[in-house]
Order: structure tokens, then C-alpha cells, then sequence
């Protein structure tokens, strides 16, 4: 699924404040582009530990998970942590 974000303030989206990402757990193949078309989105592979940050002119940029990579975390999060498998993401924007 691709997604642009609109519930923010008028005034967020226009300052093009960003958007940071935190991903924990599986990895996830995180698309992106300026068209909801997801044949010609950008891909990347986003792994635990990685922040995704975007902002300004990229603020509104149709974005979103397309696949989770299963048992794809690092094991030692997992036995250290007792996170259950799966991915966990955190995002932060200001409203």
C-alpha cells in the first residue's frame, strides 16, 4: 500500500516538517515516489536499528511498506530484548 500523509496541520505540511522513522525488529522493504504508482516507486530495504528521516520538498511523498521480511531481525535483539518477532516501527511528526 502506498500512502501520502494529509492528516496534518495545514501548517506542518506546509513548513515540510519532517517525518523521522525508527524501524526495530524485521527488516521491510519501504517503497516511495512522487505518483501512487508502485511500479515506478523507489525501493529500499529498511533494517532494525535504521531511522528513515524525510522532510521539505520530499514531505509529501507517497510512501509505504510493501513486504516484511520474516525472522529477518537480529537474534540478539530478540534474546536480549524478548521482543516477539515482527517489526516494530515508531514514527514521530509534528502535528
Amino acid at each position: 500500500m502506498v500512502l501520502q500523509d494529509c492528516d496534518e496541520s495545514k501548517e506542518s505540511l506546509q513548513k515540510g516538517l519532517p517525518v523521522v522513522s525508527f524501524s526495530i525488529g524485521d527488516s521491510a522493504e519501504f517503497m516511495y515516489g512522487d505518483q501512487r504508482d508502485v511500479e515506478k516507486a523507489e525501493k529500499v530495504i529498511l533494517e532494525t536499528g535504521d531511522v528513515l528521516r524525510f522532510g521539505g520538498e520530499s514531505r509529501l511523498v507517497f510512501h509505504g511498506v510493501s513486504t516484511i521480511i520474516p525472522s529477518s531481525a537480529p537474534k540478539v535483539l530478540l534474546r536480549h530484548t524478548h521482543l516477539r518477532p515482527g517489526r516494530l516501527n515508531l514514527t514521530f511528526r509534528q502535528f
